[in-house]
């Protein structure tokens, strides 16, 4: 079985039925046909993390890329 991706933008419109549409989590993700913990995992992070939320695979934030790159200094 394969494990279905979303996009930033579906994940972002997803999300925003709930607070502007004034729906609740369940009913959102029912009729966009998602698991309702998935919709409720993405406002968690959304929430968490705003502009950094939903960045895709292998991209680092600038504070996570600043710690990658200090342990990479080498002293000669």
């Amino acid at each position: 079985m394969t494990r279905k991706s979303y996009t930033k933008e579906f994940k972002l419109d997803a999300i925003s039925l709930v607070p502007e549409q004034d729906y609740k989590a369940a009913e959102a993700a029912r009729s966009l046909e998602i698991n309702d913990n998935i919709l409720r995992r993405w406002i968690k992070e959304h929430q968490a993390q705003d502009e950094q939320a939903f960045r895709g695979n292998g991209k680092l934030t600038d504070e996570q890329l600043e710690i990658r790159l200090t342990g990479l200094v080498v002293f000669a």
